[in-house]
């Protein structure tokens, strides 16, 4: 029997969104993970003007889930396994607010579980540094352009995806193997 609660939203933006996309479409329970771009001042940004930083949008994934399958909590234990969310506006080479490590919470229940789960991996040491991940309401999503849907499946043996991605892929079906399609 299926729920009116049982399909849900959520954003997560941790760097490039080809590095959290590719990893999270994996995901057993997720129904769509769309790359596009949240949290900034101006309406329909290009991809060009969010690489310039002056916008205030993140790259992000919108990813629509089936909480029967894998809930909020378990999206945010491999998000957190994805990208270091240790890092202030930045993911490896890449640098600026628009790779900022961000939960964009659809609603108040969201923002009480990333809460709690930020403040349980604190407490139990895992990083090395503070975590600096914001929680942001959740605003106006705009889709990226049809070349970042997708990319790595498109382009897997690009440079940048393998150097980027398949690792992120490889550590995604070592520790979470149950959860993948």
């Amino acid at each position: 029997m299926t729920t009116a609660n049982q399909f849900q939203t959520a954003v997560l933006a941790g760097g490039c969104f080809w590095c959290i996309e590719a990893p999270l479409r994996r995901l057993r329970g997720v129904t769509q993970a769309l790359s596009g771009y949240m949290g900034g001042t101006i309406e329909n940004p290009s991809y060009r003007q969010i690489c310039s930083g002056s916008t205030g949008h993140a790259e992000v994934v919108e990813i629509q889930f089936d909480s029967d399958i894998i809930n909020f909590q378990q999206l945010l234990e491999v998000f957190f396994i994805l990208h270091d969310p240790t890092m202030l506006n930045q993911q490896g080479n890449d640098k600026g607010t628009q790779y900022r490590s961000a939960i964009f919470y659809q609603d108040q229940r969201q923002l009480a579980i990333a809460k709690d789960f930020i403040a349980a991996v604190t407490a139990r040491g895992e990083y090395q540094a503070a975590i600096v991940t914001t929680l942001e309401p959740a605003q106006q999503f705009y889709i990226a352009g049809e070349d970042h849907q997708q990319f790595f499946d498109k382009n897997p043996y690009q440079p940048y995806c393998q150097i980027m991605i398949a690792p992120k892929l490889a550590k995604l079906e070592h520790l979470f193997a149950d959860k993948l399609l």
